[in-house]
């Protein structure tokens, strides 16, 4: 696996060459045709974690590296180029097995053997999640200790050893069964300091390169910075923007979706900014979820009960704030909290900035004001957040699932009256909308059953839900009065639910 000069990867400590790449090949079929066959593709749309690799990822402080499991069936091989990459050949071998290869053998945690790489990899990088740390509790204690912030009781499940098995969410297995992956995973200790790819957390991960890759199907370039991002978008009005690829991979993978000039902008720094104020809270577009949970802190509790309910860990390491809004779809997930937090989107463009509230930006069914030389360059929330707020999803699997209908509240109730009241609903219309009539029946009434209910009937008539194979339309409809009546009963006061 030599390297030749120009665009490589190194990959398991060795410099592999992706000169002669067709853009449109991703990561793992890359990666097999390097002979790294262990990484399997099982379902071509991140939802089975067959194919989960690790890669070096900044830790947020500027100086580390974090290792980072990430869909290979998703990611384009040509966004690789210049970083690290980890597969499960290149923790251990059959005479030196890893810390967690050894725990998933002795533990039978692989039967078939199929989905086992994957499942190596995502433990692996939770192994090395430098604040993993252990705690109180036995083996089925919860905590929020996994990632940072305030998050719901269900969020994080950690072992002693503090290992967060959600980071395992992304992975499935059809023969072993859970218990002995779990067994493995709590059973495993703290790297050794002889450990390489614990030392090499403590220096910074490669920059991302520049890059441009020509092949049959298109092009694929990754400028350095915003100005020349711009500048190519001008010159390509119809090109694809790429940053996790967790929505464009599955286009490429099962519809056969290629991009005639395709942009990278996953590393961008400018859209990698993250600003606190006392009236806004300011979150880059190329920040993935899981940055954004980790850097939030728990400043936004709202968007802490929506992360854990977005698809997997896997998808979330690599999906971006940004790109979950780029694609215009009635169904994401961030639409409906970010409309009650009233976020505002920035637009970028060779002319400047120009700012959008998000509940102006959707005009369609994947139609969004945003302009062919335009990019989102980040998402604004302004700060203080409401007092009561929730995220409500109603999907067919409790985790990685796309919503059948989704619904994000924020009220303020003083003394017991609504003063405001913000919904935002996904999943009952061609675009995310506001619940505008619901917040009206709320506003200035006391937050009581009786007025609830009013409004609940409301919210049941609010969009124009659709029957397809997910919902009914019906179901839809009832689901929306029901969040809001679940919404009184876990927030009200005895005093309010007696009134």
């Amino acid at each position: 696996m030599a390297a030749n000069d120009g665009h490589r990867v190194t990959v398991n400590g060795a410099p592999c060459s992706l000169d002669g790449t067709d853009p449109a090949t991703n990561a793992l079929d890359w990666l097999r045709g390097q002979g790294l066959t262990g990484a399997k593709e099982g379902c071509a749309e991140g939802e089975c974690g067959a194919c989960s690799v690790m890669v070096a990822r900044p830790d947020g402080t500027g100086d580390g590296t974090r290792w980072t499991a990430v869909n290979a069936c998703l990611l384009p091989a040509a966004a690789l180029d210049g970083q690290e990459v980890v597969t499960a050949e290149g923790l251990g071998s059959p005479d030196a097995l890893h810390p967690v290869q050894r725990e998933m053998a002795v533990r039978g945690g692989s039967q078939c053997g199929y989905c086992t790489p994957g499942f190596v990899c995502s433990m692996a990088a939770e192994y090395y999640r430098p604040d993993r740390a252990a705690v109180d509790g036995g083996s089925d204690g919860a905590s929020t200790s996994g990632q940072g912030g305030a998050a719901p009781h269900d969020a994080h499940e950690c072992g002693p050893n503090g290992f967060d098995l959600h980071a395992l969410s992304g992975n499935l297995c059809r023969c072993t069964g859970y218990r002995p992956i779990r067994d493995a995973a709590y059973a495993l200790g703290a790297p050794e300091a002889s450990d390489p790819y614990a030392a090499r957390q403590a220096s910074p991960p490669p920059p991302a390169a520049a890059t441009r890759l020509v092949g049959t199907t298109g092009t694929y370039a990754r400028p350095a910075e915003l100005p020349e991002a711009l500048g190519l978008l001008a010159e390509h009005p119809g090109a694809v923007l790429v940053a996790g690829s967790t929505d464009w991979g599955v286009e490429v993978n099962l519809r056969g979706s290629r991009a005639p000039y395709a942009i990278g902008i996953d590393r961008l720094p400018e859209l990698r900014t993250f600003e606190v104020g006392d009236d806004v809270v300011e979150l880059g577009a190329a920040l993935t979820l899981t940055e954004c949970e980790r850097l939030l802190e728990g400043r936004v509790p709202l968007l802490d009960q929506l992360f854990p309910q977005f698809a997997s860990r896997l998808i979330r390491n690599g999906a971006t704030i940004g790109g979950n809004l780029g694609t215009g779809s009635p169904i994401g997930d961030t639409p409906p909290a970010l409309l009650a937090l009233e976020a505002v989107v920035v637009l970028a463009s060779a002319a400047g900035d120009r700012e959008v509230p998000l509940a102006d930006y959707f005009t369609g069914y994947r139609q969004t004001v945003r302009r062919d030389d335009e990019l989102i360059r980040a998402v604004r929330i302004p700060m203080p957040v409401s007092t009561t707020t929730a995220f409500h999803k109603i999907a067919k699997r409790r985790f990685d699932d796309i919503s059948s209908v989704a619904v994000g509240f924020a009220l303020d109730v003083r003394d017991g009256v609504v003063a405001k009241a913000r919904i935002g609903l996904g999943g009952v219309a061609a675009t995310p909308i506001r619940a505008l009539a619901t917040e009206a029946a709320l506003e200035g009434r006391p937050w009581t059953t009786d007025v609830a209910r009013e409004a609940a009937e409301v919210m049941a008539r609010e969009g124009t839900p659709m029957d397809d194979h997910r919902a009914s339309a019906p179901y839809r409809s009832a689901m929306l009065g029901t969040a809001l009546l679940k919404l009184h009963a876990q927030t009200a006061t005895p005093q309010e639910v007696g009134a």
